[in-house]
């Protein structure tokens, strides 16, 4: 099946999976403790997304050559992907710091204020996901790790 023999698939895929697993030990290198949500989560060093789109867009140059639309195509895709981790989902992440603090600041307010019924059960609920988005160098090692996993993948497959 040509499925399980499309390389710039399977590069893109081994390198989402790749940067996600680097993930906990640099985290754990940094803070020592072990988050295994890092799997699974968004934001964080290095970015998986641009990890693909640049592992997709270098296997396609392999495979295809520079002069490809199919290149093209991909290389378009991975900037606008690169440009939006940098900004749109960064500065959300931002603002979900902002509001989680709010959040705080008002329950703290409302705990000290004595004079409002205590509720029996309090509902709990999830902070807003603040890392949504990457600085500009976890975008940048994310890239670099897809350009070189897709090279050494490819000297090993092929």
């Amino acid at each position: 099946m040509d499925l399980f023999t499309n390389f710039p698939l399977w590069a893109a895929l081994f390198t989402i999976g790749f940067a996600q697993f680097i993930k906990v030990p640099l985290q754990y290198i940094a803070t020592r403790k072990f988050d295994w949500t890092l799997l699974t989560s968004t934001g964080g060093m290095p970015s998986s997304h641009s990890g693909a789109v640049t592992a997709l867009s270098t296997a396609i140059a392999i495979e295809e050559g520079l002069g490809s639309p199919f290149f093209a195509i991909s290389a378009i895709f991975g900037v606008i992907v690169m440009f939006d981790a940098t900004g749109v989902r960064r500065h959300a992440g931002e603002q979900a710091t902002v509001l989680n603090s709010l959040v705080m600041d008002f329950n703290k307010l409302m705990e000290e204020m004595k004079s409002w019924p205590a509720k029996k059960e309090k509902e709990k609920r999830k902070e807003l996901k603040e890392l949504l988005g990457h600085q500009p160098i976890e975008v940048f090692f994310g890239g670099l790790l897809g350009i070189i996993l897709s090279l050494i993948l490819h000297a090993i497959l092929h």
